[in-house]
């Protein structure tokens, strides 16, 4: 039996399997980005250039988890913000009660097909720019295997 290099990655699927076991044994699920130049985000809560950003039904609206990026809108600080983030930049998936769920290997800005409607500039050299916003330190979340 051959493998077929143009299969799509397995990533989009077990991201949504994790937010389905999640929301079904009633945890809230919690999404950690690395945050680049393609992820619209509210910047002004990324720290060390991630952000955790709870997706649970009842904390988003118009939530949908496809094969190349996830898009949602949520309120900060009570004001309605529209979300992007590419599948690539999503390091975990996990219960904030337990911390059961998947982390994940980052992906290059490169190794990744744009997103369509991206609109994020590149910086000078074509390299994605930094947040502007310097993070303050921040603890790591604990994550657990699902078996």
């Amino acid at each position: 039996m051959g493998t077929n290099l143009d299969l799509p990655s397995t990533k989009p699927y077990l991201i949504r399997a994790i937010h389905q076991w999640c929301t079904d044994n009633g945890f809230t699920p919690y999404l950690a980005v690395s945050v680049d130049a393609r992820t619209r985000v509210p910047m002004e809560h990324v720290r060390d250039g991630q952000i955790v950003l709870n997706l649970d039904y009842e904390a988003t609206a118009r939530l949908e988890i496809g094969n190349d990026v996830i898009t949602f809108q949520a309120r900060f600080g009570g004001v309605a913000r529209d979300l992007l983030v590419p599948i690539g930049n999503v390091a975990a998936i996990y219960a904030r009660e337990n911390g059961g769920g998947m982390a994940f290997e980052p992906e290059p800005a490169g190794a990744v097909a744009e997103p369509e409607g991206s609109t994020a500039a590149p910086g000078r050299d074509g390299e994605p720019e930094p947040p502007k916003t310097p993070p303050p330190p921040a603890g790591r979340a604990k994550l657990q295997r699902v078996k």
